[in-house]
C-alpha cells in the first residue's frame, strides 16, 4: 500500500512538470524575505562584491586584446614596451582583485548561511510551538515537518545558487554586449546550443525532487531503525531478544531500495545529459571556427580574435552556468514548497477574539456538559456523553483500563484538544473563551510520557515555570516536595549537574529518579489545577507512598486530577471516576464504590488479591529460608 501511494505521488508530481516548476517559483519571494531578514548588511555587501567581480572577466579580455595586438605589432609601435608593462600590471591587478573579492564573497556567504540556518530554525521551532497537539500525532504531518526541519541546512545550496545567478547574469550581459556588437548571430547560436542541455537538466532536477519527496517515509524509517540499533533505550531488548540482525537487515533492505531508485535515475541522467552536452559543444566550436577563419582571411586582428573568442567562450560558459544555477534554484524551490506549506499549517485551537484571562482563583470549577471526542480522520469515539463536575479544592481520580480516554479527558481540560461535541466550562465560561497562555499557567501537569531533558538538574526543574525568575529556594523546595532532592544530593555537581548521556559529563538517572524531576516541575508551577497522569509508574512501593503523602499535602485547597492504574493509591482522593468504553461508568468515594460491587470493586479486589498472593509467597520463602 505504501509503495502504491509513493508511486501515485511520483506520478502526480511528474505530471505537468513545467507548470509545477513555474508554480514553485512563487516560493522565491518569501525565500528572499527570509534571506533578507537573516542579515541585511551582509547581503548588501555580498551583492556589491559580486557585481564588481562579475565585470572583471570583460576587463581582463579587453586588456588581453590590447597586449596581443601590441605584441603582434612589436617594435613598430613607439612606446609599445612601456604600454605592455602597464597593461600587464593592470591585468595582474585585476587577477589579484578577483582573488580578493572571491574570498570576501566566500566570507559573506558563510555568514549568510549561518544566519539563514538560524532564521529558518527559529521560525520552524516557533511555528511548531503553536501547532495543535493532534498535528504531531499525524504521520503525514510528521513527513512534512521532517522536510521543513532540514530546510535550514539543505537550502544553503540555494543561497549560493542565487548569488551565482546574479554574478553570472552580470558577466553574461557584459560579454554578450561585446559579442553582439560584432555578430548577433554568433550569440544566438551560442544561446540556442545551450538550451537543450538546460531543458534536460531541468527535467531531471524535477525528477530528483519527485524521488526525494517519495523517499521521505523511507528515510524516516531509516532514522528510526538507526535509533533502535544504536540508542541505549533499546540496548537491553536488542541484546536479550537478539534483534541486531533483524534491525540491520531491515535497515540494509530499505537502504538498498533507496540506493536502487536513486541509481536508476542517476544513470538515465548521465546518458541523456552527456548527449545534450555534446550538442552544446558542437554549437560553440562551430562559432569558434567561424572566428578563426575570419582572422585567417584578415578580417580580424589576432587581438580581436582573442577578445571575441574569449567573449564567445565566456558567453557559452555563463549561459550554461546560468541555466544550471536557474535549474538548481528551481529544484530548490520545489523543496521550499515543503517549508512554506509547513508554515501555512495553522492551529485550530486558538484564542477566541478578545479572549479573557483565566481566573486566578477558580470559584466554580470545571464542568463537562455532554462532551464527545473523536480524533480527526478516525471513526472511533474516544469519549462520549461525558457529564462531570470538578469543584475547586476537590481531588479526583480517573481510573479505567488502557484506552478508555483518561488522558484524553485531562488533555481536554488543558485545552490541548477541543471537544468534538459538547462544551467544557470553567467557572461557568466556555473554556474556548479563555486566553490559552493564561489557562495553561493555571494548570500544572505531568504526563506518563514526561520529558527527560538533557540539561542541568536545576534546568530540569525550572522547565516547569521557565518564564518565572524565581530563585534557587523555590527550585529546592520543589525538589524536596517531589523527592528529587535526594537524587540531587548524590550528584557530584548538585543542581548544576548535567543530566542524561547526550552531553559530556552527563549523569543518567533511573526511570524513578527522572520521574521525581518531572514531579518537581509540576510542583514548581504552583498552579491551581494539578494533573498527574500515572505519576508513580516508575517508582517502587515505598517511593510511591512518599509521593502520595506529599501529593495529599501539596494539593490541599487545590483542584487535583490523578490518573493511576494502582487503585491502592487513589483511595485518598475525594472522588473516583471510573471510565469504561469512553463513558463514565460509575463515580464515588472508594468506600461507596466498594459497597456497590461493580466494576471498580472488581478491579480493586483483583489487584488486592494479586498483592496478597505475592505477599504470602514472600512470607513462605522467608520462612523456608
Amino acid at each position: 500500500m505504501q509503495t502504491k501511494k509513493n508511486n501515485l505521488g511520483r506520478r502526480t508530481l511528474q505530471g505537468g512538470t513545467w507548470k509545477n516548476r513555474l508554480t514553485s517559483l512563487k516560493n522565491l519571494l518569501p525565500m528572499f524575505e527570509l534571506i533578507w531578514a537573516s542579515g541585511r548588511a551582509t547581503i548588501v555587501a555580498s551583492i556589491s562584491l559580486r557585481a564588481v567581480l562579475a565585470l572583471l572577466p570583460l576587463a581582463a579580455l579587453w586588456i588581453g586584446k590590447q597586449i596581443i595586438d601590441l605584441v603582434v605589432r612589436g617594435a613598430k609601435t613607439p612606446g609599445s614596451h612601456s604600454q605592455v608593462i602597464r597593461l600587464l600590471i593592470a591585468e595582474c591587478a585585476i587577477a589579484t582583485l578577483g582573488a580578493i573579492l572571491s574570498r570576501a564573497i566566500d566570507y559573506c556567504d558563510a555568514l549568510i548561511a549561518d544566519k539563514f540556518s538560524r532564521e529558518v530554525g527559529l521560525r520552524v521551532m516557533k511555528h511548531a510551538a503553536i501547532l495543535d497537539l493532534q498535528s504531531f500525532e499525524d504521520p503525514t504531518f510528521y513527513d512534512r515537518l521532517e522536510r521543513a526541519r532540514v530546510q535550514g541546512t539543505d537550502r544553503l545550496g540555494m543561497l549560493n545558487a542565487l548569488g551565482r545567478l546574479l554574478q553570472q547574469s552580470i558577466t553574461l550581459v557584459s560579454l554578450a554586449v561585446t559579442l553582439l556588437l560584432y555578430s548577433p548571430i554568433l550569440f544566438a547560436v551560442t544561446l540556442l546550443a545551450a538550451i537543450p542541455s538546460f531543458l534536460g537538466e531541468s527535467h531531471f532536477a524535477f525528477l530528483e525532487y519527485s524521488l526525494a519527496y517519495s523517499l521521505t517515509p523511507l528515510r524516516r524509517e531509516l532514522d528510526y531503525l538507526r535509533d533502535l540499533g544504536t540508542k541505549k533505550e533499546s540496548a537491553k531488548e536488542r541484546r536479550v531478544f537478539g534483534l541486531s540482525d533483524f534491525l540491520s537487515n531491515r535497515f540494509k533492505d530499505i537502504h538498498a531500495e533507496v540506493i536502487g531508485r536513486r541509481s536508476k535515475l542517476a544513470g538515465r541522467r548521465l546518458r541523456i545529459s552527456a548527449l545534450l552536452a555534446a550538442f552544446g559543444s558542437l554549437g560553440y566550436y562551430g562559432s569558434y571556427a567561424f572566428l578563426v577563419l575570419r582572422t585567417v582571411e584578415g578580417a580580424l586582428t589576432v587581438g580581436t580574435l582573442t577578445l571575441l573568442a574569449g567573449a564567445l567562450a565566456g558567453c557559452s560558459s555563463q549561459i550554461q552556468l546560468l541555466f544550471s544555477s536557474f535549474t538548481s534554484i528551481a529544484d530548490q524551490a520545489f523543496f521550499l514548497t515543503d517549508l512554506f506549506e509547513f508554515f501555512a499549517v495553522k492551529p485550530k485551537i486558538v484564542n477566541a477574539p478578545n479572549p479573557i484571562p483565566a481566573p486566578r482563583v477558580i470559584r466554580d470549577g470545571f464542568e463537562f456538559q455532554d462532551v464527545y471526542f473523536a480524533y480527526p480522520n478516525s471513526n472511533r469515539v474516544v469519549l462520549k456523553d461525558i457529564n462531570l463536575k470538578i469543584a475547586p479544592g476537590e481531588r479526583i481520580a480517573l481510573v479505567g483500563a488502557n484506552g478508555e480516554g483518561k488522558t484524553t479527558l485531562v488533555k481536554l481540560m488543558s485545552r490541548l484538544y477541543d471537544p468534538t461535541a459538547g462544551v467544557i466550562l470553567l467557572d461557568g465560561v466556555d473554556l474556548r473563551e479563555y486566553d490559552l497562555a493564561s489557562l495553561h499557567q493555571r494548570i500544572g501537569v505531568i504526563f506518563q510520557d514526561f520529558m527527560r531533558y538533557d540539561l542541568t538538574a536545576r534546568e530540569n526543574i525550572a522547565m516547569g515555570r521557565i518564564d518565572h525568575s524565581g530563585g534557587e529556594e523555590e527550585i529546592i523546595e520543589a525538589a524536596e516536595e517531589s523527592g528529587a532532592i535526594e537524587v540531587i544530593s548524590r550528584l557530584p555537581d548538585g543542581l548544576d549537574q548535567m543530566l542524561g548521556r547526550r552531553f559530556e559529563g552527563g549523569v543518567d538517572l533511573s526511570g524513578g529518579e527522572w520521574q521525581k524531576f518531572a514531579l518537581a516541575r509540576a510542583y514548581l508551577r504552583d498552579a491551581q489545577v494539578l494533573i498527574l497522569d500515572e505519576p508513580t509508574a516508575a517508582l517502587d512501593a515505598i517511593a510511591e507512598h512518599e509521593v502520595f503523602t506529599r501529593f495529599a499535602e501539596l494539593t490541599h485547597q487545590k483542584m487535583a486530577i490523578l490518573i493511576s492504574h494502582r487503585l491502592s493509591t487513589v483511595r485518598m482522593c475525594d472522588r473516583i471516576v471510573v471510565l469504561h468504553e469512553g463513558t463514565i461508568h460509575e463515580e464515588g468515594t472508594h468506600q461507596q464504590l466498594m459497597r456497590r460491587g461493580r466494576r471498580y470493586a472488581g478491579m480493586f479486589e483483583l489487584q488486592a488479591s494479586r498483592y496478597r498472593s505475592a505477599h504470602d509467597e514472600e512470607g513462605v520463602l522467608q520462612a523456608a529460608g
